[in-house]
């Protein structure tokens, strides 16, 4: 039960972080991402690039380089974020 509860309390803890962090960013930097891009990208983020968080410049690159394995709602909101930004993402 502990072991359980530890790493879920770890996991929400992690989201905090991570949504805290790119909520931060995304008023202070380049690597802005709206509010849906942060909704719909936070399980992908966990998914493929926890090792990355809470470094939003290599989440980022993460993301770009995992493009074919997001969710295609990820997918199109980091896409139109990004294309915002004027960053180009290579169609995969």
């Amino acid at each position: 039960m502990t072991a359980f509860f530890s790493s879920h309390v770890r996991k929400v803890s992690l989201a905090l972080v991570f949504v805290a962090s790119l909520s931060a960013v995304s008023s202070t930097s380049s690597f802005a991402f709206s509010a849906e891009a942060q909704q719909m990208c936070t399980g992908d983020a966990f998914r493929l690039c926890s090792s990355e968080i809470p470094n939003i410049p290599k989440i980022t690159a993460c993301m770009i380089r995992q493009r074919a394995s997001l969710s295609s709602g990820c997918r199109v909101v980091l896409d139109r974020d990004l294309a915002a930004q004027g960053r180009k993402v290579a169609a995969q």
